[in-house]
């Protein structure tokens, strides 16, 4: 009788990952999202990022900085019906300008397709000054994608500071995923190339509490030697350069980048 109990929880867990498995690929191939962001698709790995991180249907994410929103057209709809997505962002009464002009940006987007973005949840994240995004211990998963080499600007005890909010936020055994632009080995890159070393990234989380629980290769990219003139804005898709080297840059493709998983203990 026990094994045949067991046998049956297992069998519903393996249901439930198939199930959650399916509903990714659906929001991934949602016809709603934007085709220049569909078109990243092959560069960025949405399906296998997010599972590496652990995603859910039913978490409490938060996804920090969402700049243009290219996860949150995956994450809204997936979390739509059984979780909660938190876009963590610019205030939009940020005494920045520059800060308003992107909370305006997202204000825009979530408000353009309601069906998608209808219950998507609105926090303030403005380095270095105001972390309001959610309650301690509320967070099943925080995302950041592409956002921590703007973060280093403020110098490492805001870097640290950062990791400390995020950390604050999770539930135990809560996962923060890191993607970012990977500096080479050994190779210490100049200011404002927008490349950061790894090892850079695992000490900051590592001093405030966090455990490296995993890193994949899904994002690498073995043609990027992170040398380019104007960093990795060179690269696609921004192509800094223009026409200068055009023809390479696309060639090399975007930047190698680290998927780093970090859980709290």
């Amino acid at each position: 009788m026990k094994q045949l109990i067991l046998a049956t929880m297992l069998a519903a867990g393996m249901t439930g990952a198939a199930h959650a498995d399916d509903a990714l690929k659906a929001a991934i191939a949602n016809t709603e999202r934007t085709p220049a962001n569909v078109a990243r698709d092959a560069a960025r790995h949405p399906y296998e990022t997010l599972t590496f991180f652990g995603i859910k249907p039913t978490m409490t994410v938060v996804e920090l900085s969402p700049g243009g929103g290219w996860y949150t057209e995956i994450l809204a709809p997936y979390l739509r019906e059984k979780g909660k997505l938190i876009v963590a962002g610019e205030s939009p009464t940020s005494a920045k300008e520059g800060a308003r002009k992107y909370a305006a940006n997202l204000t825009k987007k979530l408000e353009s397709k309601p069906a998608m973005f209808d219950k998507v949840q609105r926090g303030v994240f403005e380095v270095p000054t105001t972390y309001d995004f959610a309650k301690p211990g509320s967070a099943d998963l925080v995302v950041t994608f592409r956002n921590l080499h703007n973060w280093m600007g403020n110098g490492d005890d805001k870097v640290k500071e950062v990791f400390k909010k995020v950390h604050d936020s999770l539930k135990s055994g809560g996962v923060f995923g890191v993607v970012e632009h990977r500096a080479p080995a050994g190779k210490e890159p100049k200011a404002d190339t927008g490349y950061v070393q790894e090892a850079y990234v695992i000490k900051m989380a590592e001093s405030v509490g966090f455990k490296l629980a995993g890193k994949s290769e899904v994002n690498a990219n073995p043609r990027d030697k992170a040398d380019h003139n104007k960093g990795v804005w060179a690269l696609p898709p921004v192509l800094a350069n223009k026409d200068v080297d055009r023809e390479k840059y696309l060639a090399i493709g975007e930047s190698d980048r680290m998927t780093l998983k970090f859980v709290k203990p």
